[in-house]
């Protein structure tokens, strides 16, 4: 049976058994007797009301007046990270003399202009740059320790495609951000730098792999930052920290020169705080690639930008969204994969609310994408060309003294882990790195394990569109709260996911994109998250503004400076 759900008194409910948000509650201290800065509080400076929460239409408008030059701006955001970023660790490098350098250059060109400057979408918009994407002279350490051993790390030759992109826009790039190992954990600890806090309680995970910038935006240490997503991680971690994370379709954004993790399934997006500045940014963001033979064709497949030209508070209006039936199910219902806890449920349920509000339509059916279709997804086989990204990595973007893993192993004593080199075994020497399997393009196994499997499991997705008449998909971006880091590392219990059921998404290439939903009775805060068909970026970025406009549930998170 198919319901259309409407609004209930249950939602009502909900919301008075969350009760106030701790945002909204007079607070002094966290809990363990630290100081809280409150961005509300009256002793801010007049700088500091003007930026925090700043968005790239008002800072620009900001500078047109002249009210600020892009070096004030830099030299704020870095002062933020150095105030905070001691409790959060978002940031595992501050790029602080480029960043300064790069604004002083821009001020100097907007000076010698004058009235007819001409700024770019994002000039001087100062962003953060995961760091697992190289930036040409920075270490492209993607969280591990082992491409930081002095002599040896893994220092980027040239910028990849996104960033080059994203300077020639305008972007003051502020350092990079802490990530997991190669992206592969759904926190945010690393080998190279340690534990990243969310900003809304920094006891508690952001998230991975992209916890780094989601902390960063959430905590205003810049606007914009980019993230990456192998099975969650744009959407997972946005969705802990009340911020907008997109997933674009796979081939409208360019990966070259991104670390990889699993190569045929990662991404790239953007992070923000709201979702004109997302749009802004993937439209800077989208681009063919020959690097990147998956961006070949998407300038004729894809939406034209620019994206902001979607954004629209009424595209919800007359809209159907499904809810994929094997997310809500949980164990005993036949689900597989990680349950929906009961919260999150009741958060989900409240937090629909919003689409309601803003003209949409909310179908739950049994047959809406069951358990069969993330059994159809599981089946897109993508591991055993793993190696193959590294390799191509490490060739195109590797640093001086190695190009390849065996070259690594070689110079290092010690081989690459077998996440980025899968192997049967361990090598029996340390440089007895295994021939990898063939080239994708050419693999004769390839159709029956990747390719095939694939269009099969986005038939079953489009299928389900028009036989429920669905404009999209709406689900929890993660099944379960944020939760308390510090005291799971105590007894041991640290989870390193997966903690959402949403890896499908990077299985079939279609967009997604994760959207504030409210928060949870202690302060943190519930992601939604909305999917479209293939090449629909433009609107699914509608439709999230729509329900941006409708519900404006992001708050700004009460920072601590101690800890």
């Amino acid at each position: 049976m198919t319901i259309d759900l409407t609004r209930r008194s249950f939602v009502g409910a909900a919301a008075a058994a969350v009760g106030t948000p701790w945002f909204a509650r007079p607070v002094s201290t966290d809990g363990a007797g630290f100081a809280l800065v409150d961005p509300a509080e009256p002793g801010l400076t007049p700088m500091d009301r003007d930026l925090m929460e700043v968005t790239i239409p008002r800072l620009h408008a900001m500078y047109a007046a002249r009210q600020y030059t892009v070096t004030q701006v830099t030299r704020w955001y870095l002062s933020r990270i150095a105030r905070y970023d001691k409790v959060y660790r978002a940031m595992i490098h501050v790029e602080t003399v480029g960043a300064l350098a790069t604004a002083a250059a821009q001020d100097a060109a907007a000076k010698h202009a004058g009235s007819g400057f001409k700024r770019g979408p994002l000039w001087g918009v100062p962003m953060v740059i995961k760091a697992n994407t190289s930036v040409k002279g920075l270490v492209t350490s993607a969280g591990w320790s082992g491409f930081l051993i002095p002599g040896y790390e893994l220092i980027a030759p040239k910028d990849a495609t996104v960033v080059v992109k994203l300077k020639a826009a305008g972007a003051i790039i502020l350092g990079q951000t802490n990530m997991p190992d190669f992206a592969a954990s759904d926190g945010n600890t690393s080998s190279a730098f340690g534990r990243t806090g969310d900003a809304y309680n920094w006891r508690f995970s952001p998230g991975g792999s992209s916890g780094g910038t989601v902390t960063a935006i959430a905590a205003n240490f810049a606007l914009i930052g980019n993230g990456t997503d192998t099975a969650n991680s744009i959407r997972m971690p946005a969705a802990t920290s009340a911020v907008v994370g997109v997933l674009p379709t796979r081939g409208l954004v360019s990966i070259a020169g991104i670390n990889p993790l699993d190569w045929l399934r990662d991404n790239t997006g953007p992070i923000a705080r709201d979702v004109t500045d997302a749009a802004i940014m993937l439209g800077v963001m989208a681009g063919e690639d020959a690097l990147d033979f998956r961006t070949r064709g998407s300038a004729r497949q894809a939406q034209p930008g620019p994206y902001t030209q979607y954004l629209n508070a009424n595209a919800l209006k007359g809209k159907r969204f499904g809810v994929p039936a094997f997310i809500l199910a949980d164990a005993s219902g036949g689900g597989s994969g990680t349950p929906l806890e009961p919260e999150t449920r009741q958060q989900f349920l409240q937090a629909i609310e919003g689409m309601h509000s803003a003209g949409a339509t909310v179908v739950f059916d049994e047959g809406l994408l069951p358990q069969s279709f993330a059994t159809l997804a599981a089946a897109v086989t993508t591991r055993p060309y793993i190696a193959e990204g590294t390799e191509a990595f490490l060739r195109d973007f590797g640093p001086a003294t190695y190009h390849s893993s065996r070259e690594y192993a070689t110079a290092v004593g010690a081989p690459l882990p077998t996440t980025l080199i899968p192997m049967a075994a361990a090598p029996e020497a340390a440089a007895a790195v295994p021939a990898p399997r063939p080239a994708v393009a050419s693999d004769s196994a390839a159709e029956a394990i990747l390719w095939q499997p694939q269009r099969v499991a986005l038939a079953a997705y489009d299928e389900a569109f028009d036989r429920f008449h669905l404009d999209g998909l709406v689900y929890p971006a993660i099944q379960m709260p944020p939760f308390d880091e510090v005291a799971l590392a105590v007894d041991g219990r640290r989870s390193a996911g997966p903690h959402s059921n949403t890896g499908w998404v990077n299985r079939i290439g279609v967009p997604a994109v994760s959207v504030p939903g409210g928060f949870y009775a202690n302060g943190l805060p519930f992601g939604l998250e909305l999917s479209a068909r293939r090449w629909q970026d433009g609107d699914l970025l509608g439709y999230a503004f729509a329900y941006e406009q409708a519900t404006h549930h992001r708050k700004p998170p009460v920072l601590v400076e101690h800890r």
